[in-house]
């Protein structure tokens, strides 16, 4: 099974497209900077974001209209302080000739989801059962074998980007989208039970494990990253 297929590929593309823009009114990019704004700089989390400027997460949350806060982006423009009133705290200028970022012990303990961060999302697995890599055979995921008709989970919240039987090979198919990065991809479901532009929380059954467009019953997994697949492995929990 060859995962890159052209037709997967245009799916996980419009996937990554439908929520890629700035969250905010008109788009937060197209703020002007200056005087009581910040441009979010690489390893940036919003909580770091609050600190420097001595406020709370849900100030800059409110003042910028962010429909998902774990969804900050490299050059982001932010507002950082109450309209007529300027910033004291370090411009974006100053914090660039400070040391890199991950050196405060502080900012390595944030818990949401920074600029490039690969971990802020709350993982678990799609389903119970044994697992096997598919390295060495073409493919980048996960196989996770298990009974007909058991539950198949969705692996951390967000919206259903796809859902059905219109890619060969992959049976049928779930994609969730979780951030404007990361997608989770769920194949050879027996019975979706989902539907598209669906929220979805962590842990919520999204199908039933089945065997469509395979020899056995088992769930074939991917996490996918920018649209290239990363080894699910490093995001998943131990178990």
């Amino acid at each position: 099974m060859k995962f890159a297929g052209y037709l997967l590929s245009l799916v996980l593309t419009a996937a990554l497209a439908a929520c890629g823009t700035p969250s905010g009114s008109g788009g937060a990019s197209q703020t002007p900077s200056g005087p009581g704004y910040y441009t979010v700089q690489k390893g940036d989390t919003l909580s770091s974001i609050a600190r420097k400027f001595r406020r709370s997460n849900g100030e800059i949350i409110a003042w910028n209209k962010l429909a998902d806060p774990n969804d900050i982006k490299v050059d982001q423009v932010l507002r950082v302080v109450p309209q007529g009133t300027r910033s004291s705290a370090p411009s974006t200028a100053d914090s660039a000739k400070s040391p890199a970022r991950g050196n405060s012990s502080a900012d390595s303990n944030d818990n949401d989801t920074g600029a490039d961060a690969k971990d802020a999302i709350d993982w678990g697995w799609p389903a119970s059962g044994k697992s096997s890599n598919g390295a060495g055979q073409g493919k980048k995921g996960i196989d996770i074998f298990g009974q007909l008709g058991q539950p198949v989970l969705a692996a951390a919240s967000g919206k259903v980007m796809y859902a059905g039987s219109g890619i060969r090979g992959y049976g049928n198919l779930v994609i969730v989208k979780h951030n404007s990065n990361l997608l989770s991809v769920y194949a050879h479901n027996k019975t979706i039970t989902v539907k598209e532009g669906q929220m979805v929380s962590k842990g919520q059954q999204i199908a039933e494990m089945g065997k469509s467009d395979s020899n056995a019953v088992k769930l074939y997994f991917e996490i996918r990253r920018q649209g290239k697949p990363v080894d699910p492995t490093r995001y998943l929990p131990s178990r």
